[in-house]
Formats: structure tokens, sequence, C-alpha cells
């Protein structure tokens, strides 16, 4: 006889739930001395003990709950109080004070557009607004919600009493299944819903962390790292404090600098972390570049949850961390409705990767079940795929004004009270061995760096854009787990809308996350039943990213080639065939120039090292200088040593003095805010005087350390610059908005080599950290002053007794002609758009694969 087939359904453990608002959880740390709260930056270095949390929390518990009074409730019957706040002491404070005062939180980033934070201040209803300095109360305006500050709360609170308030002074008394936390989510219909996350679901979600993941007696201090609107800051948060734990707030500036945060995780001895896989990625490429050092092997359990953890990933994390050690690699499935996680699976050993064809979501968390449902509502058969449901007491109770019912229905399969309700996720999942693989979303929602994005969201806004005719929008590389948006476009006839335009337009009703990388096309493609080709769409792009042809242009002409040189003319004109490809324009012969057919100053120095490549020589200056392909071919040679440094001699290189300032500014600007390749991503926060106030910062120390040039034409006019600085010795400058990422992501590549793999010491390593040229100079003047600059630096490094030259190129022409001519060693070739800062930002996600960053150094000893 056969077996019954095994249906999809996986039920976690039944335990005891000690439900309860989780101020009550807290009454019995109160009165302890211990730390609590860690958390500094440039301006304050705060410890708080819990008695004086305590004492704090229920002074303003009062003064909220007096503020939020006369507003009343939402249409849910919550009080609810909106927190517009970046991550301090003072921002939990504000958290556990609205809980005593009776209300829920909902969180809104500072830095949300203000079409997000209109819609969220009109749906939630929130009956008052905190916000801290680095909001703007103009946002607000408006909105009919009362805002206050945080510094207006804690002077008002502070002629409160600090005991507990009673009942007659809070807004409602809470219970178990009184909402806790809202948090606003892209839903199915692509218009954000605020999810009702009720202290139940929290308690269920906190106490299985306890039983499953306990903290050690050693575990005095945990981090909160992620963003408020995000829902693993819950357990991040609370967690920590139910067990007495410090919770060590990061900073902005720490979570921006990869290098930082992995300090403080070392000298905290942080033993836990959660984290989107892109950031562990990120933290795994620092931490080899050192394998001598471990500076985090207290760090044992690795949780990772919001995107798909791929065998790869998990591969490298074992390769550094021994599979010996203890340490864990965790992987957490859920959503905001199921509070963050339902399922987890815990990898232990290397072994484990090969038991699964991709690594599994896992089992359920205790009291909650998982059903794999096919489009009837019948469990699906084992190895079947099925879409995912999930029942149990990690569920919301639902949204904001009673949306989404769709989303959360009557169970049918239900055994008992706690598993009545179902909530379909829009996945996809197969049952494997008793545990879940993942296999897919049902709709249009994705994750990005962590976050849901709903793409009819996307949709719906780029098609709102005036002069936009249709919009499809689309996620490309989600199997690669390097997802990125699209947006494909038609405009109207009467509209001129660049792809760049419509991206700017978006940036004030989407999050950066979101934003999708637009594409303007003629037609929008149709199958034959006339829906939209979204395969042919993503094949287009894929074509158009993917274009490796360099096949040799047809149209190459010998006229006038002397006989005996047909066979250098052959390699140079199949050379720039080469380089050029389909762009060329007209036919390749000793009468075309190089520039005339489309070449460009990066694409001359491909073209010369790739005649060096085949044996033949020519000097950069005479290559630039050539009129001509025929010129060019009187100048090659098969003698490598007979190239000659011409390339300075049209320009006069002097020390940069004090009346150079206003024109290396000028130059600075032209070259890195119009030009420079890392700039363009964060465009829109920067501004030209950004480089000014950057330049005026360190000019002091730059005329100090004598180390920087400036090159001068003949009429003694200054025509590029070259800012160099002791490795060792760099002033510390303040920059803000895109100027300062730029800068974080330039030190988190630098950092690691310069500190683990160069000289030690001051007067050891000379940092080429600015090149700038006149933006007058034509493209052949370009690439001989760049030459000029980097040959002038490298005299300077060899007179001051520096022992080398560093310096980080991100733009092609300099990393070709560093590498290629003027012989720098690469240390560290990076791909831009794989950088994710310590917030699981991609700053540059929109960069090609083939854009990187490439640190070199070249020995002068």
């Amino acid at each position: 006889m056969g077996s019954l087939p095994r249906m999809s359904v996986v039920t976690g453990k039944r335990v005891p739930l000690p439900a309860a608002p989780l101020t009550k959880h807290l009454e019995h740390m109160g009165a302890t001395e211990r730390t609590a709260l860690i958390y500094y930056d440039e301006t304050c270095n705060v410890r708080m003990s819990y008695a004086e949390l305590e004492g704090r929390t229920n002074a303003m518990a009062r003064a909220i709950a007096a503020h939020a009074r006369p507003t009343g409730p939402n249409r849910d019957q919550d009080y609810v109080i909106a927190v517009c706040m970046q991550p301090t002491h003072n921002t939990v404070i504000a958290l556990l004070a609205i809980w005593k005062a009776g209300a829920s939180y909902v969180p809104m980033e500072p830095s949300f557009p203000q079409g997000r934070i209109s819609h969220i201040l009109k749906d939630a209803e929130p009956s008052l607004i905190i916000y801290d300095d680095t909001a703007n109360p103009s946002m607000f305006a408006g909105s009919g919600v009362p805002p206050v500050s945080f510094e207006e709360l804690s002077l008002e609170a502070s002629a409160f009493p600090a005991d507990r308030p009673n009942e007659d002074e809070i807004l409602v008394q809470t219970d178990a299944d009184s909402i806790a936390i809202v948090l606003y989510t892209s839903g199915s219909t692509g218009i954000p819903k605020g999810v009702r996350l009720p202290y139940s679901a929290i308690c269920n979600r906190l106490w299985w962390q306890f039983r499953t993941f306990p903290y050690a007696d050693t575990e005095s201090v945990c981090v909160w790292k992620t963003a408020l609107t995000f829902v693993d800051s819950v357990c991040e948060i609370w967690g920590p404090l139910l067990h007495g734990r410090s919770l060590l707030i990061l900073s902005r500036e720490t979570t921006r600098d990869p290098q930082k945060l992995v300090r403080v995780f070392a000298e905290y001895q942080i033993q836990r972390l959660v984290l989107v896989p892109t950031l562990l990625r990120s933290i795994l490429m620092y931490l080899s570049l050192n394998l001598s050092e471990r500076p985090l092997q207290h760090l044992k359990l690795w949780v990772c949850s919001g995107e798909t953890l791929s065998k790869e990933l998990a591969s490298q994390f074992f390769q550094y961390f021994s599979d010996q050690n203890d340490y864990k690699l965790a992987n957490f499935y859920g959503s905001t409705e199921v509070m963050g996680d339902v399922t987890y699976y815990v990898l232990e050993k290397t072994g484990q990767l090969d038991m699964f064809p991709t690594i599994p979501i896992g089992a359920p968390l205790d009291n909650c079940a998982v059903y794999l449902l096919d489009e009837e509502m019948n469990p699906s058969r084992e190895a079947e795929p099925g879409e995912v449901w999930v029942s149990g007491r990690n569920l919301a109770k639902g949204y904001v004004g009673g949306q989404g019912t769709d989303k959360f229905c009557d169970n049918p399969y239900a055994a008992h009270p706690d598993f009545g309700r179902l909530y379909r996720t829009g996945d996809f999942g197969i049952l494997h061995k008793g545990l879940i693989l993942f296999a897919g979303r049902t709709d249009s929602q994705v994750k990005i760096r962590g976050h849901r994005v709903d793409l009819q969201e996307v949709e719906r806004a780029v098609s709102s854009i005036q002069g936009v005719d249709k919009a499809v929008v689309l996620c490309y590389g989600l199997t690669s787990g390097n997802p990125e948006i699209l947006a494909f476009v038609t405009v109207k006839p009467d509209a001129r809308l660049s792809g760049h335009q419509i991206e700017s337009t978006l940036k004030n009703s989407l999050t950066n996350y979101m934003i999708p990388q637009v594409i303007v096309i003629e037609k929008i493609p149709l199958l034959v039943n006339g829906k939209v080709d979204r395969q042919g769409l993503l094949k287009m792009y894929e074509n158009t990213n993917n274009n490796d042809d360099t096949s040799i242009p047809l149209e190459i002409d010998y006229t006038g080639v002397n006989p005996n040189d047909l066979e250098v003319a052959r390699v140079l004109f199949e050379t720039v065939g080469e380089v050029l490809g389909r762009a060329a324009r007209g036919a390749i012969s000793k009468r075309a120039g190089f520039y005339e057919l489309g070449g460009n100053s990066l694409n001359s120095i491909y073209t010369i090292t790739r005649l060096r490549d085949k044996g033949y020589f020519i000097e950069i200056s005479d290559f630039l200088e050539a009129n001509n392909l025929g010129e060019v071919l009187s100048h090659l040679t098969t003698d490598a040593d007979s190239s000659r440094d011409g390339d300075e001699k049209q320009f006069t290189i002097r020390p940069m003095r004090n009346e150079h300032k206003e024109r290396v500014i000028e130059m600075i600007v032209s070259s890195f805010y119009e030009k420079a390749e890392l700039e363009q991503f964060v465009r829109h926060e920067i501004s030209r005087g950004d480089y000014a106030l950057c330049v005026g910062a360190c000019w002091e120390p730059l005329l100090a350390a004598g180390l920087s040039l400036v090159l001068e034409d003949e009429s003694g006019k200054p025509v590029a610059v070259a800012l160099n600085f002791d490795a060792r010795d760099e002033p510390d400058i303040e920059l803000g908005g895109g100027l300062a990422k730029i800068m974080t992501f330039l030190e988190y590549v630098e950092g690691s080599v310069r500190d683990t793999m160069l000289p030690e010491g001051k007067g050891a390593i000379l940092h080429s950290f600015m090149m700038a040229t006149g933006a007058e100079l034509s493209a052949r003047e370009n690439v001989s002053a760049i030459r000029a600059l980097e040959l002038g630096t490298e005299r300077v490094a060899r007179g001051r007794r520096f022992r080398g030259v560093f310096t980080t190129n991100t733009s092609p022409l300099t990393q070709q002609l560093g590498t290629d001519v003027l012989g720098f060693q690469t240390l560290l070739d990076y791909q831009i758009n794989q950088y994710v800062d310590s917030n699981g930002e991609r700053t540059f996600g929109k960069a090609p694969d083939d854009m990187r960053a490439v640190v070199c150094w070249k020995p002068v000893e």
C-alpha cells in the first residue's frame, strides 16, 4: 500500500504567551541603575540608566497625553502619535513615553518625501506629531495634526512627577490586544497602508526569540541600527531592554561608515546582529581585506532578513567564519503584517548548504502556522508550490481604516482560536523535507535592500508625471540578488522629458530606494493578446546594458597607405575599430582623425594600451596631437624604450599657492560637480557651493603641507590642479548631504587598504585625493594635463621621501592612465553598484556593473 501524500501545512510549537503591554514587562527594570541607553555623536555622549529612563518617560507620558487628548483617537479608535526623529536616546524616550501615555507610535523618517509624509498623516490620523531638529516642521503644515518638538515636550515634562501615571492621566488603558505600533508599507493596490501591530504579536515574536536565541551572560550590550520605519527595529530596541541589557544606539555617521561600524561592534563585543544580505556581503568584503585580524570574533549570531539569502553569500560567510566555532547564520522570513518574521532556518555548518536546492526560509515560529494553498484554498502536496498563508499569534490586526480586507480572512483549517485568521503573504513556497523553500512572488511586490516595494505604487507615481504617456515598471535582476527597478516610459508628443528629469520629479513622491531607473522608449511592445511584453522590455534592457559587441566595422580603407606600412596600418585601424565598435562615424582610414571618428579621451588611452599589447608603441602626446591616423601611423614603433615623457612640454608645473585658490575651486567644481562619475548618483543632494566649502575647509592644511600642484599654460593661467596630502596627516572636515556620502564611500574603499596593506607612519604615503582640469581644455589637452599632474605628483613624493603615491580612481580615463601608462598597482578593484552603506542603502545602485573604484599604489623609492 502507498502512503498518503503529505499536505503543505506546517505548525510551530504551542507555548504559553506572557502577552501584555511592554510597559508592564519593563516595570521591574525601573529601579535599577544599570545602563539602559548608550548614544554618542559629535555633540554628545550619553549613558542613561534604567531608573532615569523610567522617570523621564513617566513625566513625558503625562505631557504627551495632555497634547494628544484634545485631538482624540483616529477612526479605528486608536490613539496614534507620529514620531519624526532620527535614532538617538531621545527617540527611545519618546517611544516608551507614547506607550505609557496609552497610545501607539507611527514612525516617519525626516528624509521622507513630502508626499509620503502627507499620506501617512492623512491616513493614520495621529493625535500628535513629535519631531526633532533634523525634521522640518513645514512638512506637517496643512495636515491638521498638531506638531511639537521633543525639546518642547522635555521642557514641559520637567514640571510633571516622575512616578508612573495613573489611569486618569493617560489617554486609554491598554492591554495585550491594544495597538502598539503602526508601520507603513506598500500594499498590493500600490497605495501605502498602515499595519496595526498589537502588543500580543510583538510579545509572541520577542518571547520566541528569547527562547530560541537566549542572551548570553556575557552579552551586556546590543545595538539598534535599523531604521525605525522598518519592522526589525522593534526587536532590536525592545528585546535588549526587556532583558536588562544596554542598548547602543548608533548615530547616522557611524551607520554610514562600514569601518566605524565594524570597530563599534568589536569595541562593545556585540554578539548578535540583524541585517539584510546586501549589508552582510559588504561587511564580509571589508573583513576579507585583512584576514589576519578577527575584529568580530564575539559576533556569533548573524540574522539575515528582508531579502533572499543566496547560497553563494552563505558560503562566503562560512569561509570567513569557521563553522567550527559556533557561528550561526540565520535566515528569517516574513513581513510587517506578521511582525517581521514568521519562519526561520539556522545555518551552523557549510555542509547544510548542500541539503537543499536553495536556503530554506524554514519552519514557523512558536504559536504560528504556515499554509501553502492552491487557487481554491486547498493545501498543496509536498514538493508542489503553493501560495504562502500565515496564521497565529504573530499576525497584525489588519490595516488602518480596515483597508486590505483581501489580505486577511477567516481560516477554514483552524483547530484553535489562536489560528482563526489567515494572512496572505503574496509569496509562493514549496514544502521540502519538512521545511519551506521560497519560490517567488505572486504579485508586483519585490524586496529592494530589505524594503518591500510595490511596483504598482512606483508605476502610479511615474504615470502621474505631466508629459508621461504610458509607463511600465518592472524589476530586473531579482534572481541574481541585485535587483533594480526599471520604468519604461513613453512621453506625449508635445512633451520634452528625459529619463533624468522624470527621476528627479519622482524624488518628491517616492523614497530613495523606490526611485526607478527611467528608460524613455518610443513604443511599449505588446504581445499578440494585447498585453505588455514585459519579458521583451527586460530583454531589451539587458541587451542594451550588456552589449559586448566589439566587432570591427566593415568600413576600413587602406587607400594611401605605403605598402611597407600595410601591416602596421592593419593593426592600427583594426585596433581603432575594436575600441570604437559600432560607434565609429565613417570609414577608418589614413585621412580620418581619431576624434572625428567618435573617439574621446578615454578611448584614446584604450587604443594606446591595446596597441602596446600588440607590440606597437606610441607616446601619448604624439597620439593626442596627431591630426589623423596617418600621423599616428608615422609615430608607431616596435621599440618600447623609444617613448619619451613629452606630455608636460605645453605646461609649467608649480607648487599651489594662495593666489590660486579661486581658480582651483573653479576647476574642482567644473570637474566634480559637472562631470565626475560618483556625483551623478547623488546630484540632487549636492550643490556647487558644497565643493567650494570642501576646498575652503582644507585650503590652509593643503598649503601648509606643500604637496599640491597646479599646471599653468603658456600665458600663466592655471589649467589643472592636484590636491595632495600626507595620508596619515589629513584634516578632519565636516561635510553634509551627497558629498558626505561620496567621501564616506571613498574612505570605505580606501581605509582598509591604506590601514592594512601600505606603510605605516607619517611621511610614508602621499595621498593624491583630488585632481581637476579646466573646462576649456580639449580632449587631447585634458589627457596630457592629467598625465603631467600624475608625473609631477610622483616627483613631489620622491623629493619629499614618501614611499609611494596612493589614490582612488573612479574615472575610466584616470584608471587607464594610472594602471596602463603610469604603472600604478591595483590594490582593490571594487564594483561601485555593490556598495551598501550601513543603513542598507545602495547609494550608487544605479551605476552599471563595469563602473569601478580602483584603489592604486605606486612605489617611488
